[in-house]
């Protein structure tokens, strides 16, 4: 599974558990950590807050649109 695969794994988990879909950035990090990735702190929050983000400076040859931030430190999955 990839970095990109586990983060929007995560993503579905908080949705349902939560029934919202804005997530501040340090519980997309603990829900990816509790469910046992090799990725490291700093690789999950570099993809959630940009490789992933569609709304966040051009900082990687590879990007997504996948997320948005919505607020400071805060993201939503783009439908």
């Amino acid at each position: 599974m990839t970095c990109r695969d586990e983060m929007l794994a995560a993503f579905d988990r908080l949705e349902r558990r939560h029934r919202r879909s804005d997530f501040e950035m340090a519980e997309v990090v603990r829900e990816v950590k509790s469910a046992g990735t090799r990725y490291a702190e700093s690789t999950i929050r570099t993809h959630v807050g940009s490789r992933l983000c569609s709304n966040a400076p051009s900082n990687h040859a590879v990007t997504y649109d996948d997320l948005e931030r919505t607020d400071r430190g805060w993201y939503r999955r783009k439908r």
